[in-house]
């Protein structure tokens, strides 16, 4: 099994920045990629990024693309997400997600607890 936790979550006024990070635990021999999703209240879970596990092929949701970079430390099992330019509609729980370098929210296993992200106007 791999174990995930995020954190790196708060409030953040429009246009500012945060850092979340996803630590990796347990099996991560196993790990194909680890993806970023959000959900806001009312809405289903949606697709953020995605990186694989060695580092390499990012890949963003239009929504994002250009103001978020993924990124993972090799040395840290760690995979983060960092958010520039944070609007309003960036407000949501975000989760990573252990699986295949993949875009739907099914395809992934494993999942981390989340971490808020409030984004103030």
């Amino acid at each position: 099994q791999v174990q995930l936790v995020e954190s790196g979550g708060g409030l953040v006024q429009t246009g500012g920045s945060l850092r979340l990070s996803c630590a990796a635990s347990g099996r991560t021999l196993r790990i194909s990629a680890i993806g970023w999703f959000r959900q806001a209240p009312g809405k289903e879970r949606e697709f953020v990024a995605v990186i694989s596990w060695s580092g390499y092929y990012p890949s963003y949701a239009d929504s994002v693309k250009d103001r978020f970079i993924i990124s993972r430390d090799n040395a840290e099992n760690t995979v983060y997400l960092q958010m520039n330019s944070l609007k309003a509609e960036d407000t949501a729980i975000y989760y990573c997600a252990a699986g295949p370098r993949s875009q739907r929210v099914n395809d992934y296993d494993s999942w981390g607890q989340g971490t808020q992200v409030t984004v103030s106007s």
